[in-house]
């Protein structure tokens, strides 16, 4: 069975689902037999490139609220991301283009690392405050995390699924996600938001007992 996971790297919500959905594969009786796959989902896909900006500057203006309410949003998620286990830092972060860090998640599926590679860039945004941005630092991201660092920069230098990219994010669409994360199982359940573990381990016995009924 398939599962597919639309996300975008800084989206708190996609790393606390990620750290949910994770939880309820662990006591999958089939978890073996599951294929997990990360695909791209920009929140903001017009950010220019090379340009960042402060995360609680970027919520005031995006939700017309006081500076101060959109540093009281942030508190209250990294007690929310600390519930399941995550240490977030968002205090002075910063937001962007994520293209470049889907690429390089595309890359990391043909190299058999995905899963530690999105992991390791969800860590260093959230936890390590490291750029995600900068082409430099995901290059050291991402090779920490066993993917091929001159693959990576050759992927980066040369616009290297972009096309992939662009793609997930029309069948996104297309599928009727509206936000991230969201996750499809086996092209027969779409579970929308970080939900509790409990739910994904009920859409997950749902959609293995269909497939069995399919097959």
């Amino acid at each position: 069975m398939r599962v597919e996971i639309w996300s975008d790297i800084i989206c708190p919500w996609c790393y606390i689902g990620k750290r949910q959905f994770e939880r309820a594969l662990d006591g999958f009786e089939h978890r073996d037999q599951v294929d997990v796959v990360y695909r791209a989902f920009q929140l903001d896909p017009g950010y220019p490139e090379g340009r960042t900006e402060d995360v609680a500057d970027m919520l005031a203006g995006k939700f017309g609220m006081a500076r101060e309410q959109a540093v009281q949003m942030n508190r209250q998620m990294e007690e929310r991301a600390a519930g399941v286990g995550l240490e977030y830092h968002l205090e002075g972060g910063r937001v962007g283009n994520t293209a470049d860090a889907h690429r390089l998640v595309h890359l990391a599926g043909e190299q058999g690392v995905q899963d530690g590679v999105v992991e390791a860039l969800y860590k260093a945004h959230f936890t390590d405050r490291r750029s995600v941005f900068d082409r430099g630092s995901l290059v050291e991201i991402v090779a920490e995390a066993g993917l091929d660092a001159a693959s990576a920069q050759k992927v980066l230098d040369a616009g290297t699924f972009a096309a992939d990219v662009d793609a997930d994010q029309r069948e996104a669409r297309r599928l009727g996600a509206t936000g991230v994360p969201f996750f499809v199982l086996d092209r027969r359940y779409g579970v929308s938001g970080a939900q509790p573990s409990e739910a994904f381990a009920q859409a997950l016995d749902r959609a293995w007992a269909d497939a069995g009924q399919a097959g």
